[in-house]
């Protein structure tokens, strides 16, 4: 359960090594969260995240999980909340693909689409009825601005995120009510990725995000918060003004 100012004790990141998911544990383990579950593919990589937060003063664990074998997500993540409730879920794993290897590669296309999407909606759904069924917490799910729009640039992944954006509004509107707080985050590109983009963020800034949402309760965050007005903007913008579009 939340303390009593609000900060969630229990935090399962599903994305172990995300840069993102790393930066908000470390911020809201200063925040008095107790517990935090790495859950990923087992390598030395998730070994070191879990390394580096425990000097931060919380108990840390991590947990085999493949976001690309579905079938066992239920035993695996059914285990975790089986051995105590969780405050706070971040699906935060995902891949960025190549477009040009990708648009020639059907195979390596669908390995981005069904990480983004597929792992996404599976693991998604089962840790909602988790939370559902301990009657509290916020299941937080990582798009991206790439969401708002098909672009030249990285349609194969943009549309992997659009519809995991798509499903994670939807499964909030379903869970309203419940006690379950769903909120998606669009971030711009992360520094140490597209870096040279505009509205370009970094993890620290999008944990920062993050932890503000869950106080406020907010359904949809932006990071920076300017792409909000952007997005919209570009929504509207008509499809042969937009191919010409630097974006």
């Amino acid at each position: 359960m939340k303390d009593a100012f609000g900060a969630p004790q229990s935090l399962l990141v599903l994305g172990g090594t995300s840069a993102i998911g790393l930066a908000t544990a470390r911020r809201l383990i200063a925040r008095r969260t107790r517990t935090v579950l790495l859950a990923g593919r087992p390598s030395p990589a998730l070994s070191a995240a879990a390394a580096s937060l425990r000097p931060l003063g919380a108990q840390v664990r991590t947990v085999p999980f493949d976001a690309l074998d579905t079938a066992s997500h239920e035993e695996r993540l059914g285990a975790v909340f089986a051995a105590g409730d969780v405050d706070l879920v971040l699906l935060a794993f995902g891949v960025l693909g190549d477009q040009a290897r990708d648009e020639s590669d059907p195979a390596a296309a669908v390995r981005v689409a069904q990480t983004n999407y597929t792992g996404a909606v599976s693991a998604g759904l089962v840790c909602a009825g988790a939370l559902q069924a301990q009657g509290h917490g916020s299941l937080v799910v990582l798009s991206s601005v790439a969401a708002e729009r098909a672009r030249r640039a990285d349609f194969i992944y943009g549309s992997s995120k659009a519809g995991l954006d798509v499903f994670a509004q939807g499964l909030g509107d379903a869970l309203y009510g419940t006690g379950v707080h769903v909120m998606v985050v669009r971030p711009g590109p992360v520094r140490g990725g597209r870096a040279a983009e505009p509205f370009a963020t970094t993890p620290e800034a999008v944990a920062g995000a993050i932890e503000l949402g869950l106080r406020r309760r907010s359904e949809t965050v932006w990071v920076p918060g300017a792409l909000r007005v952007v997005g919209s903007a570009l929504r509207h913008v008509p499809r042969p003004l937009f191919r010409r579009l630097p974006v």
